[in-house]
């Protein structure tokens, strides 16, 4: 709270400052710099054009530029700029789930919008195509459903445009872990009258690991399309290709267990960090196929349509391997697998939205109507072999952790497959098939009550149909179709004191989640209320000095109601009652700076405090172990020459900061004993270096440089890379 109270007395000195009166000589800043770190309107977080200054919603934004410079190529990477955010578990390419997952105000949240509309990709997903990345704040659910969204944010990705000059660039690069990389990204327009215009990104990663056993090969390859017939005509067609041929990233799960009792940090464990812990050949294949359509038309000067339409389609076959803990015993471990066979998951989206910019009287009203239409159909296939090391009676056998010789190396690809034929014909795999549809009717408006006192008002209907596969379960019950409709509503409130330089605002946002059935105390099946959230917040933010800095400070609190939780005096474990509550409260900080010429720099600080309100005994008034920590602090800053001998030398060094991570925080209710397992805090240090001109760039980075031994996860644990070095060398034509 120090650190808060510090932050908001520096923010009242530079408003003070940004009072006095411009100069008229003022030099406007250079387009590149701004456009790099200076925090950009968003033409997606309400689904209309607003600036940052009179947005009563909270979003990060991170551009193509600063990617460049830190010599960063995924979307995964790009998060360690986003103020709040953490990434829990890396991409492994297994349909339907198999993409990254991050946190966000004590929430799990994935990679699911581009360009505002359906966009899922289960693999690592390569930047090359990427403009920006917005982070969305809170729940948001009002004008972007319950399958797409969480409670603590979204991810949407805005994609690279074709433009109407012939232009592009080569990149190569390589280093650390037999990481090298070829992209490409080309633009021409196809016609002399340059009304089709057409853009080719593409990129093949392939990267090795830290550790005894490990890889990943990646390959992007997105087209995009655009004609524009007429002055009010805008047509767009984009497809994207994410194919991912890996070994799954080393994860340990933590089982309950008296071991818990006698360890409760990873650092007690005594894993060797370099040490995979598996053999050769467990690999997995994963592919992602997007396509998007697009029409836009202005109908008038003051009202214009969107119609969108794209489908999503994810693929996996292959090994998943993991290691576990649980019984008595923490020096040893269990390995297992979860394989998917020919796994699906398809998805298609259509939306229609017409924006209006017009006034009734002297009141200026903002509006987007929105139809939106989603199908999820799910066939996705999981097997497992119930235990890789067992005995002839079935039994499972511990592995030992720090035994001189053991050969873990025998967990291995040809050692699965001879499990798993031994087993054909005879498994009971774990299916998730069936249709889910969401149809949604959404109003939000922006009515400017003064020059300077913006209110913004939405609603949304959704209607939810699930349809269950046969035989997803074998109970009758749960195969019926259930259909549900829910209200979800928005308000924010902007006051801008000084325009566009110093703004109030507040927020009520509202989401949901339906939930599939479930068995209560006695045995029966119940068709779940719609889980849903509730997030009150406000803030403060800044454009000063002609937007060299901009900042946002804001406080939130979030209710989630109507939790599925484990019910209490059951003498079935599966058994649940819907009646759990979850309040995550926080604070957060982020500024972009441009201070000096060339020099800049963003910051970024949050806290979040999440706990059960209501829950069984175990997690009451507990941090849930999917919560993530509650501390993290982001920093970059960098300099570039604009002039001189030197003009095109930059160089920046940044890091994040993460507090303690509980992954496993509960109460033993029999023994009366706390079982807590914590991931440590961590500090990650990078740096880059680069040399542009206007025909080539020449780079390199060093991430970690310090060789931070650090992990991720919740629920689980994964180490993460030691020090890398990349360099790389662009040509631009």
């Amino acid at each position: 709270m120090k650190n808060v109270l510090i932050c908001t007395s520096l923010l009242g000195s530079v408003l003070t400052l940004a009072q006095e009166k411009d100069s008229a000589n003022t030099k406007r800043i250079d387009e590149v710099i701004i456009n790099t770190y200076i925090k950009k309107d968003s033409d997606y977080s309400n689904k209309m054009t607003l600036k940052a200054i009179e947005n009563p919603q909270v979003y990060s934004s991170i551009d193509k530029v600063i990617l460049e410079n830190q010599g960063i190529y995924t979307v995964d990477e790009a998060f360690r700029n986003i103020p709040g955010l953490q990434t829990m578990w890396t991409a492994n390419g297994r349909a339907g789930d198999g993409g990254a997952y991050v946190n966000l105000r004590g929430f799990v949240s994935s990679n699911s919008l581009r360009n505002g509309v359906l966009g899922s990709v289960t693999g690592a997903i390569d930047a090359i195509n990427l403009e920006k990345v917005e982070v969305l704040k809170g729940p948001s659910g009002t004008l972007f459903g319950s399958l797409l969204t969480s409670y603590g944010g979204v991810i949407n990705r805005v994609t690279k445009k074709p433009f109407e000059t012939f232009g592009g660039n080569i990149n190569l690069s390589g280093g650390s872990y037999d990481t090298y990389r070829a992209a490409v990204d080309v633009n021409a327009p196809l016609t002399q009258d340059k009304k089709l215009l057409f853009r080719l990104n593409s990129a093949y990663t392939n990267e090795g690991t830290f550790q005894t056993e490990g890889f990943k090969r990646n390959l992007a390859i997105a087209p995009s399309l655009t004609y524009n017939p007429t002055d009010r005509l805008n047509i767009n067609f984009e497809m994207e290709l994410f194919q991912m041929k890996s070994m799954s990233d080393q994860t340990f799960f933590f089982y309950s267990g008296k071991y818990l009792q006698k360890v409760n940090n990873i650092k007690d464990l005594n894993l060797d960090y370099k040490n995979s812990y598996l053999g050769k050949d467990l690999t997995n294949t994963g592919r992602s196929i997007n396509f998007f359509g697009q029409v836009n038309y202005k109908i008038s000067n003051n009202i214009k349509s969107s119609t969108n339409i794209s489908t999503s389609s994810s693929y996996s076959n292959g090994f998943m391997p993991y290691l576990f803990f649980t019984g008595d015993d923490a020096t040893s471990m269990y390995r297992s697998d979860q394989s998917t066979r020919d796994s699906r998951k398809k998805s298609i989206n259509f939306q229609q939205n017409f924006n209006g910019d017009f006034r009734i009287g002297n009141l200026r009203n903002r509006v987007v109507l929105g139809f939106d239409y989603l199908r999820v159909n799910n066939d996705q296939n999981f097997y497992d072999i119930n235990g890789f090391d067992r005995n002839a009676a079935g039994e499972p056998i511990p592995v030992p952790l720090h035994q001189p010789g053991f050969n873990y190396t025998n967990f291995n690809g040809t050692a699965l497959h001879t499990k798993y034929d031994a087993v054909a014909g005879n498994e009971t795999p774990y299916l998730i098939n069936g249709t889910q549809e969401n149809y949604a009717v959404y109003l939000s408006n922006v009515l400017s009550i003064t020059n300077n006192l913006n209110v913004l008002m939405a609603l949304r209907v959704d209607n939810f149909n699930n349809k269950p596969g046969v035989p997803a379960t074998p109970d009758p019950e749960e195969r019926k179709s259930f259909n549900q409709t829910f209200f979800s509503p928005k308000l924010g409130i902007v006051y801008e004191v000084v325009k566009d330089k110093f703004s109030v605002f507040g927020n009520y946002q509202n989401s949901f989640k339906n939930l599939d059935y479930y068995k209560d105390a006695a045995g029966l099946t119940r068709t779940p209320t719609p889980e849903q959230a509730n997030q009150m917040e406000g803030g403060i933010k800044t454009s000063l000095f002609n937007g060299k800095i901009s900042s946002t400070l804001s406080y939130y609190n979030i209710k989630v109601k109507d939790v599925l939780r484990n019910a209490i005096n059951s003498n079935d474990p599966r058994a649940q009652v819907q009646d759990g509550t979850i309040v995550s409260k926080g604070v957060e900080l982020e500024v972009n700076a441009y201070l000096v010429k060339g020099f800049t720099a963003i910051v970024g600080f949050s806290y979040n405090d999440s706990k059960y309100t209501q829950a069984d005994a175990s997690v009451e008034n507990r941090r849930p172990n999917t919560a993530g920590s509650p501390y993290l602090a982001n920093l970059y800053a960098s300099y570039q020459f604009l002039d001189g001998n030197l003009k095109g030398l930059g160089f920046g060094i940044g890091g994040n900061y993460a507090s303690e991570n509980k992954i496993v925080n509960n109460l033993d209710t029999a023994t009366n004993t706390n079982n807590v397992f914590t991931l440590p805090s961590y500090i990650v240090l990078n740096a880059n270096a680069y040399y542009d001109t206007k025909k080539f760039r020449i780079g390199i980075k060093a991430d970690n440089f310090t060789n931070e031994h650090y992990w991720i996860g919740y629920t689980t644990a994964n180490p993460q890379k030691l020090m890398n070095i990349i360099g790389s060398v662009t040509y631009k034509f």
